[in-house]
């Protein structure tokens, strides 16, 4: 009983995406359509990204380059954009929960070691809201972004377009809260820089290019799941076990779901009114509920409006904690460091989370 609780708190979505699609299975029963319902590039995609990412942690290369980084800060402030810009700009390539993995144990770290533990709590929620910003711009940069990137069929050059002005202001506004911190000197000794794995780098590095001529649609999936997974049986075989697999899991769940959705003609018309003139407000909405990766996948499927739910599934990120997956992380980071407070940690996450919302989406409204 206690390991069937321990999974229920650490994979909720997982169970409600898995009971919707039970559910769903009673209205259409199971027959060869289920099939299509399944974007197998999407899921290859993801599982090769996940387990690419983790053998450049693995090389030593996120840990070298914030050691490299944090050398230079001068001040609390500096400290602070420096670790706010490690998870901005590294999420639009290794995704916003790896970076928030990455580098949220860094900061706690870092501060501590600074005696700067009251700035905390604000570096984490700005750490938090950058990951997921920052992942807005690329289709690898989160999950809901390569699926619908490939759901919607969309160009690297139309994604960029539709994505780019309201990243550049979400840079513009992280860095602006960066500057509410102290610019009081500090100095910190990180201890020896950790050395890089050259050779696992290299095979890492070549591998995530691979993946990303997927994504500009160079060369097929399978021909990229082909190459990673015959690479790491070779060389790392243990990576291949390395990935999310209850996010992939997840998403088969949510295709089911979404899939039998569309077959009720009488539910799919509901969610076609609903959406209609309102993809962007509904999108948010419906983040703030259930997560932006499920309402990407399940809006999907009943509006060709790409540019509204992408920008509403990204910018809903923020919000709630359950918004987007990556803010459970980092709350779950800071509720293990020394004297974490919790109130004022929620406090300040949903005053930010809100003040961003509210100007992005202002924003998109305008654009």
């Amino acid at each position: 009983m206690s390991a069937i609780r321990t999974f229920v708190k650490r994979e909720p979505v997982l169970l409600i995406a898995a009971l919707a699609a039970l559910v769903s299975c009673f209205f259409v029963p199971p027959d060869e359509a289920y099939l299509g319902y399944i974007d197998f590039r999407t899921l290859a995609l993801l599982y090769c990204l996940m387990t690419v990412v983790v053998g450049l942690r693995q090389a030593g290369l996120f840990s070298h380059l914030a050691h490299v980084l944090c050398r230079r800060a001068s001040s609390t402030r500096v400290m602070g954009i420096l670790l706010v810009l490690l998870c901005f700009f590294s999420a639009m390539l290794i995704t916003n929960d790896v970076a928030l993995l990455t580098f949220v144990p860094f900061a706690v770290v870092v501060l501590g070691m600074a005696d700067r533990e009251k700035d905390l709590i604000h570096i984490v929620v700005l750490q938090t809201v950058a990951a997921n910003l920052g992942s807005m711009l690329t289709p690898v940069g989160n999950p809901q972004n390569l699926f619908l990137y490939s759901c919607y069929d969309l160009s690297i050059g139309d994604f960029l377009r539709m994505t780019f002005p309201l990243w550049g202001l979400s840079l513009a506004l992280v860095l602006a809260g960066c500057f509410l911190l102290s610019g009081e000197p500090i100095r910190v000794f990180l201890g020896e820089e950790p050395g890089i794995q050259r050779r696992e780098l290299w095979l890492h590095l070549a591998l995530f290019a691979v993946c990303l001529l997927v994504v500009v649609r160079l060369i097929p999936w399978y021909a990229m799941l082909a190459a990673v997974v015959i690479a790491l049986l070779i060389f790392d075989r243990k990576l291949l076990l390395k990935a999310d697999f209850m996010l992939l899991l997840t998403f088969v769940a949510f295709f089911i779901f979404a899939g039998n959705l569309g077959r009720m003609e009488a539910v799919a018309a509901m969610l076609r009114r609903l959406l209609d003139g309102r993809e962007y407000l509904t999108s948010v909405l419906a983040s703030q509920v259930i997560s932006n990766v499920p309402a990407a996948v399940l809006l999907a499927g009943f509006t060709d409006k790409a540019r509204a739910l992408l920008l509403g599934v990204n910018v809903g990120g923020l919000g709630t904690p359950i918004a987007s997956l990556a803010s459970l992380i980092s709350m779950k980071l800071y509720s293990h460091s020394h004297n974490a407070h919790m109130g004022r940690y929620l406090l300040e996450f949903t005053v930010v989370n809100v003040i961003l919302l509210v100007i992005l989406s202002l924003v998109t409204m305008i654009l």
